[in-house]
């Protein structure tokens, strides 16, 4: 499964596409619902693959 994959919009249905997204969170480890955000939620010029994926590692979840 690939960022870029997930970007180009590469699935057959919506299912798929859920699939894709939370594939990539759990690959990089990331709550579900954050690789999608990347990708769907910033304004402005959309991100390469490779800045969703660096954006991705990077994060930090808070201390409690």
């Amino acid at each position: 499964m690939t960022a870029r994959k997930a970007m180009d919009a590469d699935y057959a249905d919506e299912a798929e596409a859920v699939q894709v997204l939370e594939a990539l969170d759990r690959a990089v480890g990331r709550p579900s619902g954050y690789v999608s955000a990347l990708i769907l939620g910033p304004k402005g010029p959309e991100p390469t693959a490779a800045e969703v994926v660096d954006q991705a590692v990077k994060y930090r979840p808070f201390a409690r």
